[in-house]
């Protein structure tokens, strides 16, 4: 095993164990506060360590066929379209009934601790991602990406709630996230179908 997939494997090991700490924290805060936007973001962290669990699975085969890369592909876009049918059929019901959620102080100063990890984490993804030449933790690398601006919608909305009491921010930015996941999930089911091996552009490396 080179350096970059040891680096690689210990990412994805501290992206689960920071994710399993983040669904404790934001949907115990979520519940308290009846905020959707966070119990949603609890629920994108399962999805997390499922994206994760997958990129793992796939770096302990030897070698990299085509058709194990297309299965792991297809893994993490499942995950991708759960969340996303989740967040928008939540947030359109929440929208519906009106429901304003409490104000929640200290989920917006947990979720600014963790849009930084996110964002820092996604960034090394991608550079060792590049370096073992593996599209499946590249994408897994988008989803970190994700993630983070996922925190970064709740956490202004929450303040949002805060300021100017705009109860509806918080189903919003649920749904926006929503939308954006099954725009993931679609690209990558359709990356998957066309037999791709990394070796062009992806959503995950855009460059």
């Amino acid at each position: 095993m080179t350096d970059p997939e040891r680096t690689g494997r210990r990412l994805q090991q501290a992206t689960i164990v920071w994710n399993l700490a983040e669904v404790v924290v934001t949907v115990s805060l979520g519940l308290a506060a009846g905020s959707l936007a966070l119990i949603a973001f609890g629920l994108d962290s399962l999805i997390e360590v499922f994206a994760s669990l997958v990129v793992l699975w796939h770096m302990a085969e030897d070698g990299r066929g085509g058709q194990r890369d297309d299965r792991a592909r297809r893994l993490v876009a499942i995950a991708f379209a759960v969340l996303a049918a989740y967040l928008i059929a939540a947030s359109g019901r929440a929208l519906w009934m009106g429901t304003e959620p409490d104000q929640s102080p200290i989920g917006i100063a947990y979720l600014a601790v963790t849009a930084l990890v996110m964002f820092g984490l996604a960034a090394w993804k991608r550079r060792v991602g590049r370096e073992i030449g593996s599209e499946t933790f590249l994408a897994e690398a988008h989803m970190t990406f994700l993630d983070g601006w996922l925190a970064t919608g709740i956490l202004v909305a929450l303040a949002a709630n805060v300021a100017w009491g705009w109860w509806w921010a918080d189903a919003a930015a649920a749904a926006a996230v929503g939308v954006a996941a099954a725009r993931e999930s679609a690209e990558l089911f359709t990356d998957a179908g066309h037999g791709r091996d990394g070796s062009g552009p992806s959503i995950a490396d855009p460059a």
